[in-house]
């Protein structure tokens, strides 16, 4: 093998290899002879076939494995050699090839830097709390117990009104044809509530229990699915039953129902929890905070190529969140050459932050362990009921999956480990504070997204389409669990 070095700038490594026609044609009759105890020719005895025979029956195939085996293997050899360490996979063109002849091909690579990590020690940081007040608490027991709101059939009959839940069967149509996901029976609608498209529920107000009705609605324009996006619909309605929201009280019986003893426990549990979810919250910030030091005490070249893998991964979620109709003002203000620009400059902090925080962990020794790794995946598993193990099955055969698991996992113990060495000093403020987006745009952090705004867009279609899919999901439930189900996925939908 012959090893000439053709590009040597920055992290970009270039090589042309040769391998000679002699160390070919030796790789080829080997594997003819590994062929000759394996194959089953008639007239001939196992490990006796001529080899002259296989050749001419084998030849091409072994000659293109040769081939292929031969470039992985010289190529390995020629990195390990110069003691390169690889920042993806390299780069392989065969550039001649024949018969008989030597095999040349160049080789491209961009390699790792050196990363010397800054002293860490010392890193000033804050720490925002904000103090969980008895409103708050009020607020979110208040919030849980609208959740278990009941509703109990009407005694007089009446139209409905606002607040009032319809009981209802429908089924839409564009242009006299039905579309999928438009038809449901025994929804439970809450009128006033907004989880339809708009002009649905108010067309329902005034409707008295056995009425069949039309509904006509225009899908908004910037509907998330652009096979309704703008259509004019028709749904034929049903109203079975009208039904008044129940007030649920606040007491010690709705703690009960969620399994604690008393609405004292309940409150306890409420706070931990809201005293959880602001701690998150202010680790996150800090988190920002150390990113941004970080980022401001290193300076070195990141390969171009790991840059470019995570330009594309954002522009692939800013395309996704735009079909959507997901983005947010400032992004559909600016064209896409500025915002590909801005995108890249994300990449290339996120790729210099990423490879800084794997070399402080590498050097300081900080791992995952089996059992961290294994809780994570129970957890990913358990967000699937029913396909536990076939989640379980799939991480464990498929590498990547498993990496993927390993890495967000691999940089908390990164980030706390530096959060122990650093000069952290705290300051109280408001929870609205607290939970106020940051003023700009976060560029550091590794799992950052592109801006993306929430819609507000329901229809029948959705809240049908989710109590569909509960029902497959889980068939040992009643119909009334199914709907209620899938008008908790319809509210939710609101915001995506």
């Amino acid at each position: 093998m012959q090893v000439t070095e053709k590009k040597n700038e920055g992290l970009s490594r270039e090589f042309a290899i040769t391998v000679p026609a002699e160390e070919i044609e030796a790789r080829v009759t080997a594997r003819l002879e590994e062929l000759n105890s394996q194959v089953n020719i008639p007239g001939f005895r196992p490990g006796k076939v001529p080899v002259a025979l296989l050749r001419q029956r084998y030849g091409q195939a072994v000659l293109g494995e040769v081939v292929e085996h031969a470039v992985a293997e010289t190529s390995s050899q020629a990195i390990a050699e110069r003691s390169l360490q690889p920042a993806m996979q390299p780069k392989i063109d065969v550039t001649s090839f024949e018969d008989g002849k030597d095999l040349e091909f160049t080789i491209a690579v961009e390699v790792m830097p050196t990363i010397e990590p800054a002293d860490l020690k010392g890193i000033e940081l804050e720490r925002l709390t904000a103090p969980v007040g008895d409103e708050e608490v009020d607020r979110a027991v208040a919030g849980m117990a609208g959740e278990f709101a009941r509703s109990e059939p009407i005694e007089t009959p009446r139209p409905a009104k606002d607040g009032d839940v319809v009981v209802l069967d429908f089924e839409g149509k564009i242009d006299g044809a039905i579309f999928e996901g438009g038809a449901a029976k025994d929804f439970n609608l809450t009128l006033g509530s907004g989880r339809f498209i708009p002009g649905f529920e108010d067309q329902l107000v005034g409707a008295n229990a056995g009425d069949a009705k039309q509904v006509k609605v225009t899908f908004p324009a910037d509907y998330q699915s652009e096979e309704l996006a703008g259509k004019d619909a028709v749904f034929d309605v049903t109203v079975k039953e009208i039904r008044e929201p129940v007030e649920t009280k606040v007491d010690d019986d709705l703690a009960k129902s969620l399994g604690l003893d008393s609405l004292d426990d309940l409150r306890k549990n409420i706070r931990e929890r809201i005293e959880n979810d602001y701690g998150q919250v202010s680790r996150g910030r800090m988190k920002r905070q150390l990113l941004d030091k970080l980022d401001e005490m290193h300076d070195f070249e990141v390969p171009p190529g790991m840059v470019e893998a995570e330009t594309k991964s954002i522009w692939e979620q800013f395309e996704e969140a735009r079909r959507e109709g997901r983005l947010d003002q400032d992004e559909m203000d600016k064209d896409e050459d500025e915002l590909k620009a801005d995108y890249e400059k994300i990449a290339g902090r996120r790729v210099l932050l990423g490879l800084l925080l794997s070399e402080i962990g590498k050097k300081n020794n900080i791992e995952v362990t089996a059992e961290e790794l294994n809780r994570v995946l129970l957890q990913e598993a358990q967000k699937y009921p029913g396909s536990e193990r076939d989640i379980l099955e799939y991480y464990q055969k498929n590498e990547q999956a498993m990496a993927a698991l390993r890495a967000p996992l691999f940089e908390e113990k990164v980030v706390d480990f530096i959060f122990e060495m650093a000069d952290i000093t705290e300051r109280e403020i408001t929870s609205e504070e607290l939970l106020a987006p940051p003023e700009e745009p976060d560029a550091g952090d590794a799992k950052k997204k592109p801006a993306t705004k929430k819609s507000a867009k329901k229809s029948p279609k959705a809240s049908a389409k989710a109590d569909k899919d509960d029902k497959s999901k889980a068939k040992s439930k009643s119909k009334a669990e199914s709907n209620a189900k899938a008008g908790k996925t319809a509210a939710k939908g609101k915001d995506k």
